[in-house]
This record gives C-alpha cells, sequence and structure tokens, in this order.
C-alpha cells in the first residue's frame, strides 16, 4: 500500500509539471530591443552588424535586437537622449557625435594625439582605469556604458594635394565635433552634415573630403571613389568608442544573457581590430584609388605642440577630464620610453 501511494504521488506530480510546462515556455517571450550605430550600412557591416548577429544567434530566441544605422531612427547628435529615454535601447557611437552630457564627452571619437595605434585603447580602458572613469561618468545620467575598443586612426581624404599645413587652409571637411575644434587653428572648416551625406557632398563640392577615418573606411564606404588623395599624417592613432545601452532595457536580461551580450561585444572588438589594423596595411601598400601624401615631421610638430596646449585646456573642464589628461600623458609617456612598435609616430 505504501509504495502504491508514492507511485500516486509521483505521477501527480509528474502530471502537474507536464502540464505546468508549456504555460511557463509559453509566458516568456523574447525581449526585443532596438539597436542604432554611429555607422552608416556599408561601415556597419564590420563594426556593428557581426555583434549584433552573434547575440541573435547565441540568444535562442530570448533576446531579439535589430539593427539600425546612421541616423535611421535618430540623428547621430541625438542618440544620447534617445537612449537615456528609452526610444532605443542600445547605442554603438563615440561619447563626442553622439553629443552625451558627461564631462569626458570630448575624449571619446578623436581626441587629438590622445593615441598612437589600435590596440592602445583597450589598454588604456583596462590596464589605466578609464573603464571606471566612464562607468563613473554615465551612471550619473542615467545610461549604462558597457565597453569600449579602438578602430582606425584619423587621416585626411581629400580632393586637394596636401604636403604641407598651408594646405589645411580652408579646407571644408567632414569630421568630430572635438577634431574640428582643434583643425580649426589650422584654418580647416568643419563641416557637420549626417554620415551618409558626405559622399554626395565632397561630389557637389559642399565638402573637399574628411577628417574621419583611416584608409580602411574610405575604401569600404566609397570615400575613395570621390576623393583622391590620403595623408599618411594623423591627427589621432585610433577612434575611441563604446557601447551602451538603457538601464531598464539592461536590467531584463538575466545575468546568463549580460554576460552573453558583453561575450559578443569582446568578440566584435577582436574582429574590427584585425580588420583595420590589416587593412591600413594593405590599402596603403596597394590600394589604387588615393595618392599617398605627406606633410614633413619637422612641420607636422606644429600640429602635435598644439595638441599639448589643447590638453591642457580640456583638463580644465573638471577634476575628471583632468584624471582622463592624466592618464593619457602616463601612457603615452611609457609607449614613448618603449620605443617601437610602441611609440608609433
Amino acid at each position: 500500500m505504501n509504495q502504491r501511494r508514492q507511485f500516486l504521488k509521483g505521477a501527480g506530480l509528474a502530471g502537474v509539471g507536464a502540464l505546468a510546462a508549456p504555460s511557463i515556455v509559453k509566458a516568456q517571450s523574447p525581449i526585443k530591443w532596438r539597436f542604432q550605430t554611429y555607422a552608416g550600412a556599408a561601415l556597419g557591416e564590420h563594426v556593428t552588424k557581426p555583434i549584433i548577429d552573434a547575440i541573435n544567434a547565441a540568444a535562442g530566441g530570448a533576446l531579439e535586437i535589430e539593427l539600425f544605422y546612421a541616423d535611421q531612427i535618430v540623428p547621430t547628435g541625438e542618440l544620447f537622449r534617445a537612449l537615456q529615454n528609452g526610444v532605443i535601447d542600445g547605442v554603438h557611437s563615440d561619447d563626442d557625435s553622439m553629443a552625451a552630457p558627461v564631462d569626458i564627452s570630448v575624449f571619446g571619437g578623436y581626441f587629438p594625439m590622445a593615441t598612437k595605434q589600435i590596440m592602445d585603447v583597450p589598454v588604456l580602458f583596462k590596464q589605466y582605469g578609464l573603464a571606471e572613469i566612464w562607468t563613473e561618468a554615465y551612471d550619473e545620467v542615467g545610461v549604462k556604458w558597457l565597453s569600449a575598443a579602438g578602430q582606425d586612426p584619423c587621416h585626411f581624404n581629400t580632393k586637394k594635394k596636401i604636403t604641407s599645413l598651408a594646405d589645411l587652409s580652408g579646407l571644408k571637411l567632414y569630421t568630430f565635433p572635438t577634431a574640428g575644434e582643434f583643425l580649426a587653428q589650422f584654418g580647416v572648416v568643419p563641416v557637420s552634415i549626417p554620415y551618409e551625406d558626405a559622399e554626395v557632398a565632397v561630389q557637389t563640392g559642399e565638402l573637399d573630403g574628411m577628417a574621419w577615418s583611416g584608409i580602411t573606411e574610405d575604401y569600404t564606404v566609397g570615400w575613395a571613389d570621390v576623393t583622391d588623395y590620403f595623408l599618411l599624417n594623423n591627427i589621432c592613432g585610433a577612434w575611441i568608442g563604446s557601447f551602451y545601452v538603457n538601464p531598464d532595457s539592461w536590467g531584463q536580461l538575466t545575468p546568463e544573457l549580460q554576460q552573453l551580450v558583453m561575450s559578443c561585444i569582446d568578440m566584435g572588438h577582436f574582429y574590427r581590430t584585425q580588420w583595420y589594423w590589416g587593412g591600413e596595411a594593405k590599402l596603403r601598400a596597394s590600394g589604387e584609388k588615393l595618392e599617398l601624401t605627406e606633410i614633413p615631421a619637422e612641420e607636422w610638430k606644429q600640429v602635435t605642440e598644439a595638441a599639448k596646449t589643447f590638453w591642457d585646456e580640456k583638463s580644465q573642464i573638471s577634476d575628471r577630464a583632468s584624471r582622463v589628461v592624466s592618464i593619457l600623458r602616463e601612457y603615452n609617456e611609457v609607449i614613448e620610453k618603449a620605443g617601437p612598435p610602441y611609440g608609433l609616430g
């Protein structure tokens, strides 16, 4: 009799479980996100889409992210507010372009002469404390900062041949806000237009070129088809860009899903590092669309000296900005002492 009771008790529980399971599964509908990148479709194919595709594949239907490219939901300059207000759930951009209301926003994108090459960025964030500073700043304004990585250096691709600083005077260039502010002292006229309009703007004469990227992007997005020259001097060795999410959207995810997202972002950082690093070398060596030019090193020193003054000015923004500048100075001293391949020009 006791054995029979135990059997009936177990069978009853099994039956309840079998009936309950479908209703539990049905209640767990996918979490859906809208995610916008600063990049247009051609560039986004390499800098953002691999990460979103990896998340969607690995999440097994628990999280579904729809990717939008530059200006498709909101203009890039409104990305922060849209993220903060929950209009979009996630963003890939630099702090500078999306007008983040944080005191460190000028250091995103291309801060003049802050880095020498792509690997400097993860080292600065993971080994020199920038990750903690970025987390602190964005926590204060209601957005969750996730991760930063480097991309390509900031060169000039133009219709006009540049071989001296004097050639920069009067050039109408599509560039980043802080980079444009810095370059204005050399006569550059920064022009702000939607990303996808830049190519046509060169063809119509509204722009003389771009100070926006390295040569890999120039070929990838079509800018090498409408400009003629690529200046080997750069004003910064690597773009600093980040991934951000709305805190409420992030809170919807289980710890397992959050870890999955972070792992896919790290995977994307690695992909971009090799894609840019290899592309810069190959296209400078064998690309046939852009003629390479250079401003002599002695003359270019005027730009590097001006950057030191610019750093001093930006360190006055706040105590936190001063901390960032101190870290950049410390790191640059280290890599200069280390020599090649760290202290690359």
